[in-house]
């Protein structure tokens, strides 16, 4: 019984809902093999969530590619995990940013990392500090290839995260000096086996200026690396730094509508 108590919090903390499956499942493994049940009620949930959640103000993103004038996550695995629903203002907005994107780069696909769960403000979403109520977003990066050619809706990693664009000489970099317990990790033991994409300066920069000129309200915060905004020359009041303490975020934007 510890073991499913513990497997049932890790699944709570993942998915939100996966905990309330694995309780099911032990309820009515007596019905056949514990597996199957646990997988059908998962499913089950999540397909209920994907039309109730809309009801008390979160809306899913797209799982997959919706047309290049619309937002999608860059892995249905978000969609699997239950990491996709945001507040209907904030999904407009991405949407009005892919729209962008694409009418300046025909063809260019904007692509959604870690959103929220489908219900209850306040719950967290691991391993994020935030991301607890459907009013934060974070948006993948876009990239080319060592020829140069954009990358279609593609990251350098498959989730989108840890796949950092490392400071280059000269960067400011204010964690440079940072020691003890937090979540800025380097993942330096993943990095050989990440694709070995640069990153595209022109699409990501003018992502960055878009979103730091469009604000939608007073809370409206834009969080990505200090190196990174040298890098892409765009300065604005709205584009700030998380912090020594947080993750990095040199591999993709986080966006928020509220501090």
């Amino acid at each position: 019984m510890i073991w499913h108590l513990i497997i049932i919090v890790l699944l709570t903390a993942l998915t939100q809902l996966g905990g309330i499956a694995w309780l099911l499942a032990l309820l009515t493994r007596f019905l056949g093999r514990f597996w199957i049940p646990f997988f059908v009620y998962y499913i089950a949930l999540g397909i209920t969530a994907h039309y109730t959640a809309p009801m008390t103000g979160r809306e899913p993103l797209p799982c997959m590619d919706a047309g290049p004038a619309q937002i999608a996550v860059l892995n249905p695995l978000y969609c699997a995990l239950n990491r996709h629903y945001v507040v209907p203002e904030m999904r407009d907005h991405a949407d009005a940013l892919a729209a962008h994107m694409h009418e300046a780069y025909p063809g260019t696909r904007t692509r959604a990392l870690d959103a929220g769960f489908p219900f209850v403000d306040g719950f967290p979403l691991p391993p994020h500090l935030s991301h607890d109520d459907g009013q934060k977003l974070d948006l993948a990066f876009y990239y080319t290839d060592q020829s140069g050619e954009y990358q279609l809706g593609r990251a350098s990693s498959f989730i989108g995260y840890w796949g950092f664009v490392q400071p280059r000489e000269g960067d400011p970099q204010p964690c440079a000096d940072q020691t003890g317990l937090n979540l800025r990790w380097d993942m330096a033991w993943l990095q050989p086996y990440l694709r070995d994409w640069p990153l595209d300066e022109v699409r990501t920069g003018e992502m960055l200026r878009w979103l730091a000129e469009n604000p939608r309200g007073e809370g409206y915060r834009i969080l990505i690396e200090p190196h990174l905004v040298q890098r892409l020359g765009v300065q604005n009041q709205n584009i700030g730094f998380q912090g020594c303490d947080a993750a990095r975020h040199d591999d993709h934007i986080h966006l928020q509508f509220v501090p």
